[in-house]
């Protein structure tokens, strides 16, 4: 049967700074990261080459990949992600209601993969983590 809809976002980009880790009342790990996606080309008219550069924010929920972030991401790590696009309603110092699009990694699905030479092990092989696309599903909270 075919999905209703879908909600997936893949990016493959450097992160702008080092991870924000944060915990809930509950302790539950949160890690907020900066993402950074570019994309270049070449002017026709002036053969200049011109590059563009997208920031996202990325927050992961899912508690392994929390600590991974957390453990192994540092400025500059080049990383594939796979998430959801989700946006949430808060309200800003002057009672302005302000909304805000993020890339969410739930708490029992998607993907982190470290991509460049900072997070190899000795066998050389670049770390990939993934929660297992059996795991049970959970409504991801609202933090706003």
């Amino acid at each position: 049967m075919m999905a209703a809809s879908v909600n997936k976002v893949i990016l493959v980009g450097n992160l702008g700074k080092d991870p924000e880790v944060r915990m809930t009342q509950d302790g539950m790990k949160i890690v907020n990261l900066a993402l950074a996606t570019s994309e270049q080309w070449k002017d026709r008219g002036t053969q200049e080459r011109k590059e563009r550069t997208e920031w996202h924010r990325v927050v992961i929920f899912n508690e392994h990949l929390a600590d991974v972030a957390d453990k192994y991401l540092r400025k500059g790590a080049k990383i594939y992600i796979e998430g959801q696009l989700q946006t949430r309603k808060w309200t800003d110092q002057e009672g302005k209601e302000r909304y805000t699009t993020e890339v969410v990694i739930p708490r029992f699905r998607g993907e982190l993969t470290m991509l460049d030479s900072r997070g190899q092990g000795l066998d050389n092989e670049t770390p990939s983590f993934e929660v297992p696309k059996n795991s049970a599903r959970e409504e991801p909270t609202s933090l706003g």
